[in-house]
């Protein structure tokens, strides 16, 4: 008897975890700017994460230098671009609201 509740279980828990989702299609689609932020957080992230693991002694001084120089100029690129499409975001409404007044 508590072999087949186990097979039950067993096909039971390989449906939950495999079967498809049936709102994939309805995922709301990222704009460039919501997945620049969230890159963004998870870089700073890694960056406290590595400075936590070099202080912890796991990372060799080159190693340590070498990603967080990497993380730090991509977080920079990262960053310009957020301003970028911030300022874009805010001077598009100020120039129409320009022409309009016109």
């Amino acid at each position: 008897m508590s072999t087949i509740a186990s097979g039950l279980l067993l096909i039971g828990l390989f449906l939950y975890v495999f079967w498809p989702d049936p709102n994939a299609e309805a995922q709301r689609n990222k704009t460039r700017l919501e997945y620049l932020r969230e890159r963004r957080d998870n870089l700073y992230d890694n960056l406290r994460d590595l400075n936590f693991e070099y202080r912890a002694g796991k990372y060799p001084e080159e190693d340590y230098a070498a990603q967080r120089a990497a993380l730090e100029n991509e977080a920079a690129e990262t960053v310009a671009e957020i301003d970028l499409l911030e300022t874009q975001t805010l001077a598009a409404p100020l120039s129409a609201a320009h022409h309009s007044t016109l």
